[in-house]
């Protein structure tokens, strides 16, 4: 595919996956505009993510370190890089200098080390807390009861702008049933910590629901690249 192609690709879908967002915010009764897209670049060349920032995409999601060091560097500076995986406290190094905001803040350790990179780079970065509202064994996040004892101790860390919170619902080809999970972060958001205004919740497949629940800022991939290579 020409270069050309890629961009005419990635306009179309970009503009089609914008056009849903801005419906679902209408459909309930939200202003235009309120929910942001966060397009989920990961396994993804670094000419795709070119494309989509030609189109006028400029925020890119990434969730492998070793993937987004050899990535971002080849890709223009005005992107905006946020990490949406599991980030393992040896890596903290590689994603302070590499991302301005983390979507899955899930331990003290974590935070505490984060603070000490991006002090030591004269940086700050964005943070969502990640929540396990669904209970799963399999999936990170603090339990709801450990959110308000987190956020206070957030506080001390200099260089970490708490912006929300974030979940992942169990996935089921139903999009609906990601609705109970998506309402109850909004309502420890609103419990907890109204003053923060982000919910990073939703993807491809059910993020229409997630707006309809508060959603700011919904993490979609398939939709925008097409299915991930496989490995």
């Amino acid at each position: 595919m020409s270069a050309n192609d890629e961009l005419a690709e990635a306009a179309g879908r970009l503009a089609a996956v914008r056009q849903r967002i801005e419906k679902a915010l209408a459909d309930c009764g939200r202003a235009p505009g309120e929910t942001a897209l966060l397009a989920v670049s990961k396994t993804f060349p670094a000419s795709a993510v070119r494309a989509f920032g030609q189109a006028g995409q400029l925020a890119f999601g990434e969730s492998y370190i070793q993937e987004a060091r050899e990535k971002i560097p080849s890709l223009p500076d005005n992107l905006e890089w946020h990490f949406i995986g599991h980030l393992q406290t040896n890596k903290a190094k590689y994603a302070a200098s590499l991302f301005g905001v983390l979507h899955a803040l899930d331990s003290l350790e974590l935070a505490a080390e984060l603070d000490r990179r991006l002090a030591r780079l004269e940086r700050d970065m964005g943070v969502y807390v990640q929540v396990n509202v669904s209970g799963e064994d399999s999936k990170s996040g603090l339990e709801p009861g450990e959110l308000p004892a987190f956020l206070d101790s957030l506080e001390r860390f200099g260089c970490l702008r708490p912006l929300g919170l974030m979940t992942m619902p169990p996935y089921d080809p139903d999009p609906e049933t990601g609705r109970p999970h998506f309402a109850r972060l909004r309502e420890l958001r609103d419990r907890f910590c109204p003053h923060l205004k982000g919910l990073s919740m939703g993807m491809s497949d059910d993020f229409p629901v997630a707006i309809s629940e508060g959603s700011t800022i919904v993490r979609v991939g398939t939709a925008l690249f097409g299915q991930r290579p496989r490995s």
